[in-house]
């Protein structure tokens, strides 16, 4: 008997029928950077203030990260790769050497281990803070106070970001990550100014939720506006806290867990809902997850050394044997991973192909499945709401 597979008919497919017809207004969102995270450019036709349909262009950003670091060696890449999500550098580094790590079958040590995972917690805390500023901030006059809003959000990553100088000397790009480790550990009394932040942060979180998702006017700006289902998410690949507000329980941190993750258990954070503010509400919700485990991860950091035995000085030599591997992690916009063909043939200190896996791409996906039926004064509160960066969307 002959089997056939059935043709698979994707629901969100019938937006191709809105096709612009006899007088449409075309009118072009970007690709300037305030409001569009980053220089994007978004195509809307638009029915009166009606979005018919909206086609994003990507690509004004883009400065071939992915093929430099084919031509440098495998340390000289990491400070390069600070750059793609710019707003949480330390998970950059970090999946990409998971990556060399993973073919040099390199096993990092415990102390490396959850002090990675501490950084890990403390840049999803700024990052998830910067994005409610800026999200109030894109609001704009609707909030009455959206500058305000965005001033009183830096002021709190002002504080991780002068724990992270006072750790690795920089306030921005770390190149703290190394094949095997860390190569700055905990200076004296770093410990207690951590707990210190924690606490102020954690004191202020109720501030910001009455000046965001508690906000009348926030509310009705963001409530049923940009519904995701879990099914679109999934189709397409869409990770992180925008999966989550669609009701998918899943984090790489508990489902695949690395690091220190395999022995502090992670509460996810999720929502049914889908749209706007429900993506707002489990942000603030893992920012309220992350201080947990900050505390716990400083409290509880182990002694020993925090990278491997290869001598820094032979760093730059390092050769990796031929293969491929994969590693991702949970950045805080999704799986940020790190694809690396390694060797062609032979060892060599620099890759042979090198591909990353940016959570924002997968995420400007959904805008033209998200933005029709809705106004064009949506447009920006969509956007912001899936927390693009557009470094890692064009590498």
């Amino acid at each position: 008997m002959e089997v056939t597979t059935p043709v698979r008919t994707l629901p969100y497919r019938k937006l191709e029928l809105y096709e612009p017809e006899g007088d449409m207004l075309t009118l072009q969102l970007g690709p300037q950077h305030p409001s569009t995270h980053g220089v994007l450019r978004i195509k809307l036709h638009l029915d009166g203030e009606k979005i018919i349909k909206a086609v994003p262009y990507p690509g004004y950003l883009h400065r071939g990260v992915e093929k430099l670091c084919e031509q440098l060696t495998y340390v000289q890449m990491i400070p390069i790769v600070d750059k793609d999500d710019y707003i949480a550098p330390m998970h950059n580094e970090q999946a990409l050497v998971m990556a060399f790590e993973k073919l040099l079958k390199i096993e990092v040590p415990r102390r490396g281990q959850w002090l990675r995972s501490l950084l890990s917690e403390l840049q999803r805390v700024a990052s998830h803070i910067f994005w409610l500023g800026t999200m109030s901030l894109d609001l704009g006059g609707a909030l009455g106070g959206g500058s305000t809003n965005f001033i009183y959000c830096l002021r709190e990553r002002e504080l991780i970001l002068d724990l992270f100088e006072e750790l690795t000397g920089s306030r921005f790009h770390y190149n703290t990550h190394c094949i095997g480790g860390n190569r700055h550990d905990i200076p004296a009394g770093w410990a207690a100014k951590v707990h210190d932040a924690v606490n102020l942060i954690r004191a202020r979180l109720p501030e910001y939720e009455a000046m965001s998702c508690n906000h009348r006017l926030f509310i009705e700006r963001m409530r049923g506006v940009g519904v995701l289902t879990g099914a679109l998410a999934l189709e397409l690949g869409i990770t992180g806290p925008n999966l989550r507000a669609s009701g998918v329980d899943h984090d790489l941190r508990r489902d695949a867990p690395y690091d220190a993750y395999r022995e502090i258990p992670v509460n996810v954070q999720t929502a049914k809902e889908g749209d706007c503010l429900a993506r707002t509400h489990v942000r603030l919700a893992e920012m309220r997850e992350s201080l947990r485990l900050i505390d716990l991860l400083i409290d509880g950091m182990p002694t020993g050394p925090i990278n491997s035995s290869r001598p820094a000085k032979q760093a730059n030599q390092i050769k990796i044997p031929s293969g491929q591997a994969y590693a991702s992690l949970e950045s805080p916009r999704g799986e940020l991973g790190t694809f690396v063909v390694a060797g062609n043939g032979e060892a060599n200190t620099s890759p042979y192909r090198l591909k990353i896996r940016p959570p924002s791409l997968h995420a400007l996906a959904a805008l033209p499945y998200l933005l029709v039926g809705h106004n064009v004064s949506d447009a920006v509160a969509i956007l912001g709401s899936l927390d693009p960066i557009m470094g890692e969307v064009d590498r």
